[in-house]
């Protein structure tokens, strides 16, 4: 979740950048695709260097409260814990388009309620379309709530070679409300990420649980070497001298192998059916 959240970032970032939403002091400048221009070039990043790390604590902190809450909510269903491929790239494109339309439409010169509205819906809509789940709002609105107070902190405390400000400071005076909606949407893209790598951790380690179980399973009893039998106790070979009389062990019924207890639950029988005990002893040969 670092790594994606570190490598996303810059780009989304960039979107902002380029479409005049918010200016860098000392801007990190790189092509994508050809040479740089000298007017704003969709195939140029312009972003910060401290930007990378804090997308990827941000995506880190995302992805692990989704996975926490999900554990301790309820309400959830399986599609909606365990969602697939397509449905978790279909997030982070939403996610990537939300943050591109605010800067085209800031850029078009659109006034901030507009805009606000617009992302509003869009992240009402994507939250309802790509999650819907107790922990998904109450980890989206953490989002929408900490980027934004993360924001007025770094606009107030960097350093003029790291710094940077929104060209529009909107209804705070350090940024445009419209931000909170597009924080919020970075929820659902993130949380879907996250549950989808972890599930597939999770069906890793079941698949080598798994292994390790059929690998056991086919290593033989150390007891009965796989026979399921073993020696009676009572007897010698299906019989016993009691009074100086010879008579057949009722323990074995008079075959001198009663069914190995080291190896009895491995197969699930019921320890208690003494009809089926003898079944299988009646299977195996003298």
């Amino acid at each position: 979740m670092t790594l994606c959240g570190a490598a996303l970032g810059p780009f989304l970032d960039s979107y902002h950048s380029l479409f005049g939403v918010l200016t860098y002091n000392t801007p990190l400048v790189f092509p994508l695709l050809g040479s740089i221009g000298t007017g704003p070039d969709l195939l140029t990043c312009v972003t910060s260097l401290w930007v990378p790390p804090l997308f990827g604590l941000a995506g880190f902190l995302i992805g692990w409260l989704y996975i926490l809450l999900d554990t301790v909510t309820s309400d959830a269903t399986q599609s909606q814990l365990h969602p697939t491929i397509p449905k978790v790239l279909v997030g982070i494109s939403y996610f990537t388009f939300q943050y591109w339309l605010s800067g085209i439409l800031f850029a078009h010169g659109v006034d901030k309620t507009s805009i606000l509205a617009i992302m509003s819906v869009l992240a009402a809509g994507g939250f309802y379309l790509l999650d819907g789940t107790i922990s998904g709002l109450i980890t989206s609105a953490a989002t929408a709530i900490g980027g934004p107070l993360i924001e007025v902190g770094l606009i107030s405390s960097l350093p003029d070679s790291w710094a940077y400000h929104y060209n529009d400071p909107g209804e705070t005076g350090f940024f445009p409300l419209w931000i909170i909606p597009v924080y919020f949407l970075g929820g659902p893209a993130n949380g879907n990420l996250a549950r989808g790598f972890w599930d597939a951790l999770s069906e890793k380690s079941d698949a080598r649980t798994f292994g390790m179980q059929v690998e056991m399973d086919q290593v033989p009893c150390s007891v009965c070497n796989g026979t399921r039998a073993v020696k009676c106790p009572n007897c010698d070979d299906g019989t016993y001298v009691t009074y100086g009389e010879r008579v057949v062990c009722k323990a074995c019924r008079g075959k001198g192998l009663v069914i190995c207890r080291e190896c009895f639950s491995k197969y699930d029988d019921d320890p208690s059916d003494i009809e089926n005990i003898r079944r299988i002893m009646d299977q195996i040969p003298d």
